[in-house]
């Protein structure tokens, strides 16, 4: 995983020189500088490709994780005409390069990314249909002058895209980049591709599965489901240097764990997967990570925080995380305590479980879905903002630290069939298949029974859904809104919406993180890339996006 930028010309002349920040700065000058702003991102290496007949720059921030001595990018084709950079991994680039060695005698991919371009050769942006991965790239044909950007189909990796004031187009895989010198500003959307010249550069959506508009009717079988996420988790495993998992002690990061350990001790029987925790001394997720990390034999190592230590990061988390999104800010805090100690040890690669809730309806508020059309509809919901709330922090916060995050329960093909299993055997609380009255059932009931035969320990296995920033421990989430009340008084939140017209803020702890981030990256294009996460209030649940304001929650504070 990398950080990515580009500039292009609205008409196709050089730019010979822009006046920025007070003095005259050349493309090649401009584009390196505020790709800066994402090196962390690849602290690997930079590359910079230039065409300034053309007023084209492209430039690649590399994290070495595939292909470490030859991955270099930007990647060319062979005759020097494509020139492409690419943010993430593609998971069936071994397969794709035995194909196009087929018909291109001696081909070696250099790395993951390679496939791309003799994709595009050959099939156009509809190579999209052929890769699978996590993935934001950006790929220029010099002697046809056009462009091809294209999105993973849940936004796995972030990309941004604006216009200057000068009409030219740019695209960064973050939106410090851009923020400085873009009038407009946008999220490129996830499951899209945008092709042709800068004048007419047309983007549509390429992602269309079926179950985002049909209810699905597939009843589940637990054994497929199984195998299923064993093909997503081994093939994430590619990966030339050490790696890790995070392990709250959740049923989706265990499970991950877990299989990732098995799959490894195949090849290598004495093989000690690493693993992570975080959180409070005494926090629930210790509790049970400490019980996984047992079961399953890994080298494991609880890194413990206080309050204080959290608090201390949020202006820097703010602007890493590019939002101000409550949710989103409170799940970063101990994540972002994570990443450096985790990188610290050597490790470029880290696995997690997001998804899952968004896959199998396990959010809390889920028990209060009225209907299975309305569940299912809701999980589309959770699934199209993934790229505005877990997943941008799961990638963000890990990659400040130039951490790649991967996220097995997002492989395409597993989140295809999982959304294609009919809600009634998802919903927490179902039906059962005969109806009749409606009876409580633990959410993600299905994942869970798919394992149930001695992979996790059953307290783990069957351990309600406890949000990441609730598990690290309470205290963390009870502190936050005390300590913005410290830093915005009253009037100042009763004025909010007058001051924030855009998302105005609700709350003293909301009204900081928007402060914050208003500071860092100013105007309202800004301020419109954020999304609110919050439970169904339509569903009579109350806004707090704590798991612990819903009344399923064992430990309850509020009712729905």
């Amino acid at each position: 995983m990398c950080g990515i930028l580009a500039i292009f010309s609205e008409n196709g002349a050089a730019i010979a020189a822009q006046e920025f920040a007070g003095s005259v700065h050349s493309l090649r000058e401009l584009a390196y500088r505020q790709s800066a702003k994402q090196r962390h991102r690849g602290p690997d290496d930079t590359g910079v490709e230039l065409n300034a007949e053309q007023g084209v720059a492209l430039v690649h921030e590399r994290l070495s994780v595939i292909g470490v001595a030859t991955g270099h990018q930007p990647l060319y084709s062979q005759d020097g005409n494509i020139a492409l950079i690419v943010n993430g991994e593609i998971y069936n680039y071994v397969e794709l390069s035995e194909q196009i060695s087929k018909r291109v005698p001696g081909y070696k991919p250099k790395s993951d990314s390679n496939v791309i371009i003799e994709l595009y050769e050959q099939l156009g942006a509809a190579l999209l249909q052929h890769i699978r991965g996590m993935f934001s790239f950006v790929l220029y044909d010099k002697r046809q002058q056009q462009l091809l950007v294209a999105r993973d189909p849940l936004g796995i990796i972030p990309l941004y895209m604006g216009k200057d004031a000068g009409g030219n187009l740019w695209f960064a895989s973050e939106m410090k980049c851009l923020v400085e010198v873009c009038t407009q500003l946008s999220n490129f959307p996830p499951g899209h591709v945008a092709a042709g010249t800068v004048q007419q550069l047309q983007t549509k959506r390429y992602y269309e599965p079926n179950w985002r508009t049909v209810l699905p009717t597939q009843p589940v079988n637990l054994q497929e489901l199984r195998e299923q996420l064993q093909r997503a988790v081994l093939s994430h495993l590619q990966c030339d240097v050490p790696f890790g998992a995070l392990l709250s002690g959740g049923v989706d990061s265990s499970l991950i764990a877990a299989m990732a350990s098995k799959l490894m001790r195949q090849r290598q029987p004495n093989y000690k997967l690493r693993t992570f925790a975080v959180g409070m001394p005494g926090s629930p997720d210790f509790e049970h990570a400490r019980q996984v990390a047992q079961f399953i034999d890994s080298e494991h190592t609880e890194v413990s925080f206080k309050v204080a230590d959290c608090l201390d990061g949020v202006r820097d988390l703010i602007y890493h995380l590019e939002s101000y999104d409550v949710a989103t800010v409170r799940c970063s805090l101990p994540m972002f305590y994570l990443a450096r100690y985790v990188k610290s040890t050597g490790i470029k690669m880290i696995l997690s479980g997001e998804g899952a809730d968004e896959l199998f309806g396990g959010y809390l508020y889920f028990h209060q879905a009225p209907d299975y059309a309305q569940f299912h509809a809701e999980m589309i919901t959770r699934c199209e903002q993934l790229h505005v709330s877990d997943i941008l922090r799961a990638n963000k916060v890990t990659m400040s630290k130039g951490l790649e995050l991967r996220v097995p329960f997002l492989d395409t093909a597993f989140v295809d069939y999982a959304m294609n299993i009919r809600p009634q055997d998802k919903i927490p609380g179902a039906l059962n298949e005969f109806g009749g009255e409606r009876k409580w059932r633990l959410e993600k009931f299905v994942l869970r029974k798919a394992f149930e035969d001695g992979y996790l320990p059953e307290s783990v296995l069957w351990r309600q859904k406890e949000q990441f920033s609730d598990g690290v421990g309470y205290a963390l989430i009870d502190a936050l809104p005390q300590y913005a009340a410290r830093h915005v008084s009253d009037a100042q939140l009763l004025a909010a919406p007058k001051r924030f017209p855009i998302n105005p803020p609700k709350t003293k702890e909301a009204y900081w993180y928007r402060q914050i981030f208003e500071e860092q990256f100013p105007g309202d294009a800004a301020a419109l890339t954020v999304e609110k996460w919050a439970p169904r209030l339509d569903w009579g649940c109350p806004e707090d996006p704590s798991g612990r304001a819903q009344a399923a929650h064992q430990n309850a504070y509020g009712k729905c």
